[in-house]
């Protein structure tokens, strides 16, 4: 006798209901998240962006001022001025950053003896304060008793003014932010390197290629995916320093010229003179040129980014 097996098909109802539930667990899993970000970045990002078009002292009803704060931005000296330096420190510091990591990751890939250490110390910038690194390095840059100094005297060399020389007082700040970061990249950057499979090695050796020739040929373009990663996010950081230059300076006199940045204009405007309008339109204004360059940067990604299919 011939057996007849039935499938019983689940019911629009029942469909509808497993969705319903796997909808309010995902809700409930993402709830925190989306009211942490609604609450400290997109609601402020969006009132900043309303507040940029109002003059307001952050205790007065604000008052409507149309385009004034940008006209005056850039109609200012001083902004154009942090405009300049915050470009330089960026177009700087992240490509020497990622360089410096490339070199350090590619050592570090090696099979060497007490190699986790030596990860460990690279990493140890990176889980520091920037306000620690920032004293730190002031008084490696001081003057009359720094390290810096003392070394250079003690050999006969000229002793500079690191910080409050207008000449290199803004290499001297990026060179401690590229010494701060390099961790963070390095173990990224390791991470890509340890995906790439030895095989090209092996065939390259049989080729004869030398180690050179390998890593220009094998190596760099098939890492191309985290270095595409690391420099805009480090473009981002970049263009977002404040505290690590705040607290090495001190003296905000010194900021007005060659170390002022566009945040750091957020919050003299915002917070010490009380031109909440004026320092929202700086806001503003950096947020496009982040959001400006993160976009150039995805659109030029096809031309040097090789991902492994």
């Amino acid at each position: 006798m011939a057996r007849v097996s039935m499938t019983v098909r689940p019911t629009s109802s029942t469909k509808k209901k497993k969705w319903t539930n796997d909808t309010w667990w995902a809700l409930l899993f993402i709830g925190p998240t989306v009211l942490g970000l609604m609450t400290f970045y997109i609601g402020p990002a969006m009132a900043s962006f309303a507040l940029s078009f109002t003059h307001w002292d952050g205790l007065t009803a604000p008052s409507f001022a149309g385009m004034d704060n940008l006209i005056a931005l850039f109609t200012s000296p001083i902004f154009l001025r942090s405009l300049l330096n915050t470009l330089v420190f960026m177009l700087v510091a992240v490509p020497a950053s990622i360089a410096i990591a490339t070199l350090i990751a590619v050592l570090l890939n090696q099979r060497i003896k007490g190699m986790i250490v030596y990860r460990a110390l690279y990493f140890l910038p990176v889980v520091t304060m920037p306000i620690a690194v920032g004293m730190v390095w002031k008084w490696l840059y001081n003057t009359e008793y720094g390290l810096f100094n003392y070394f250079l005297g003690a050999v006969g060399l000229p002793q500079p003014e690191w910080l409050f020389n207008p000449s290199i007082a803004l290499l001297s700040v990026i060179a401690v932010y590229v010494w701060m970061t390099i961790g963070n990249n390095v173990i990224l950057i390791l991470a890509g390197l340890q995906n790439v499979d030895t095989g090209y090695y092996e065939a390259a050796e049989i080729d004869g290629a030398s180690k050179m020739r390998q890593f220009f040929s094998i190596t760099l373009p098939l890492i191309t995916p985290t270095l595409f990663f690391v420099m805009v996010t480090g473009m981002i950081s970049s263009l977002q320093v404040f505290d690590l230059l705040f607290v090495m300076i001190g003296d905000t006199t010194a900021l007005v010229g060659p170390l002022r940045t566009i945040v750091y204009g957020v919050y003299e405007s915002g917070f010490m003179f009380s031109q909440m309008g004026y320092a929202s339109a700086q806001a503003f204004v950096l947020f496009l040129l982040i959001l400006g360059i993160t976009i150039l940067q995805f659109a030029g990604q096809k031309k040097w980014v090789h991902y492994d299919s």
